[in-house]
């Protein structure tokens, strides 16, 4: 804890906190009002429909899983990429029908889109039917606007272009199990010129430390045993704390000192900002995963300065090489986007040299795509769809024979899995993640019960699982019996074998 710094929660009762539990009744005038949510894009969007609907379920609606059937229907939306807004804005259109049809329904859409640059009116013209639109800015006010929706002749739209200040103590709905996702910052203030985040999510906010270690310790008492860090750009977390000196790194050792977790990952990061000392914290640590997702982009130098990423092959590099150092079980994973602006011929060969050289365990990986109002969208040099096309063929080809050479690697090891439960597709298989973030599926018969260490009983649990089999996404594995955790594992077994 630092001096100057105030780490304490913040006190109940902030701004829109005062829910009416009779509100969902009042605006549909009938008993037990039912709501739907339909969420796109990243873990940030789904837990912001975890606070979505908490909030409603406050007010006194209740979920339901049709969307026919519910009283309020909301879209929770992206923007990252045009064909996720096509999808969206075809989803949203389709509902016109039962607009007509049961006219009292309430529609909304939320999230990035509205955010957008030209959004609202191309919503409107796509969609005229809604009810409501809102932003990511002014969330909690999702009452007050439905209150309005219920009673206005026309639709009710609120977008912020300001962020306004962080708001606490917002409750959220989270699904049964083992992990959860706590958001730790807002925003993002890196400018780089084909992403419309800094325009959909505002500025970098930062969460009182104090709030989320509370969080935290109350999802771990909860019985989570994994929690999932979020934010824009987890790394600059704290640099709006300035003068006090409190960092991500900070953050993950106040975290670590919480009993009955087990496990925290974070996501998403930038190169620029995962400092030396940020790697430290993490070797360090007991509950930190040894998983990195370290978005590069581009192999280029010269496309990396096109793109404004703030740092150079070389940088990326060396960055690498000290997780490397310190985190020797590390997996390491990565963003790629081909196609970009002027991107020639030579540079996507840096892409794929840059691939052969860190050897990522994973990468997901994209085609440019033009996003109005950023900058690359005013770029010359656009390529034409076969080109990136092909790039992303070849980039995907050489990345997924990787993929599975470093899979193939755990292939005799034992690896600690935490459990999530038995798998879509064979009640009998059990299906977890090991500290590297990499499917485990073994062996758990479902017909077992407690003496033998059926599913029930082994989901939540820390299982050691000797990996049998390996395809490029998922590992296969048997339970090593009579052996609890990571800490028996590592007695049990020669250093060299037992890995994240």
């Amino acid at each position: 804890m630092l001096e100057g710094l105030d780490l304490t929660p913040a006190p109940a009762g902030a701004p829109g906190l005062q829910i009416d539990a009779a509100a969902a009744s009042r605006i549909h005038r009938k008993a037990d009002p039912s709501y739907y949510i339909e969420t796109y894009g990243c873990q940030m969007n789904e837990h912001d429909s975890e606070v979505m609907a908490g909030i409603l379920e406050k007010m006194g609606y209740r979920r339901v899983p049709e969307l026919e059937a519910a009283d309020l229907i909301l879209f929770n939306t992206c923007a990252i990429r045009e064909h996720a807004v096509e999808r969206t804005l075809g989803r949203m259109a389709a509902l016109k029908r039962l607009k007509y049809v049961k006219p009292e329904v309430i529609i909304g859409v939320g999230g990035c889109l509205p955010q957008q640059e030209g959004a609202v009116e191309r919503i409107k013209k796509r969609a005229p039917h809604l009810d409501v639109v809102f932003g990511t800015h002014n969330l909690y006010r999702l009452p007050q606007l439905l209150e309005s929706a219920q009673t206005s002749e026309y639709p009710v739209i609120e977008v912020w272009d300001a962020e306004g200040e962080v708001i606490e103590n917002l409750p959220a709905v989270r699904p049964e199990g083992v992990k959860a996702w706590v958001t730790i910052a807002y925003g993002c203030d890196k400018k780089c010129t084909y992403c419309v985040v800094p325009y959909t999510r505002g500025k970098e906010r930062s969460r009182r430390p104090g709030e989320i270690v509370e969080e935290v310790r109350g999802l771990a008492a909860q019985g989570y045993k994994e929690v999932t860090l979020l934010g824009q750009n987890v790394n600059s977390y704290g640099k709006d704390f300035a003068p006090a000196a409190y960092d991500f790194g900070d953050l993950l050792l106040d975290l670590d000192r919480i009993q009955d977790l087990e496990r925290v990952r974070f996501m998403t990061s930038h190169p620029r900002d995962f400092t030396r000392k940020m790697v430290d914290a993490i070797a360090q640590s007991r509950v930190v995963c040894e998983q990195f997702h370290l978005p590069v982009q581009s192999g280029s130098n010269r496309t990396l300065k096109r793109m404004l990423r703030g740092y150079t092959r070389e940088k990326y590099l060396d960055l690498v090489n000290y997780v490397h150092d310190r985190v020797p079980n590390a997996v390491i994973t990565t963003d790629i986007i081909v196609g970009f602006p002027g991107e020639t011929e030579e540079e996507f060969q840096d892409t794929l040299s840059l691939l052969r050289e860190v050897e990522f365990d994973s990468a997901y990986t994209f085609s440019f795509s033009v996003r109005e109002g950023t900058p690359a969208a005013r770029m010359k040099g656009h390529l034409p769809e076969e080109v990136k096309k092909d790039r992303l063929n070849r980039l995907m080809e050489v990345q997924n024979e990787i993929s599975r050479r470093r899979m193939m690697a755990a292939v005799g090891s034992t690896l600690e899995v935490l459990v999530e439960g038995p798998s879509d597709k064979n009640p009998d298989v059990l299906s977890g993640r090991d500290r590297g973030g990499r499917l485990v599926l073994f062996e758990g018969p479902a017909s077992a019960g407690a003496a033998s260490g059926g599913p029930g009983v082994l989901t939540g649990q820390l299982v050691p699982v000797r990996i049998t089999e390996a395809r490029t996404w998922t590992l296969y594995g048997v339970r090593r019996e009579n052996e609890l955790g990571r800490r028996q594992l590592a007695e049990a077994a020669p250093a060299e074998e037992v890995s994240a």
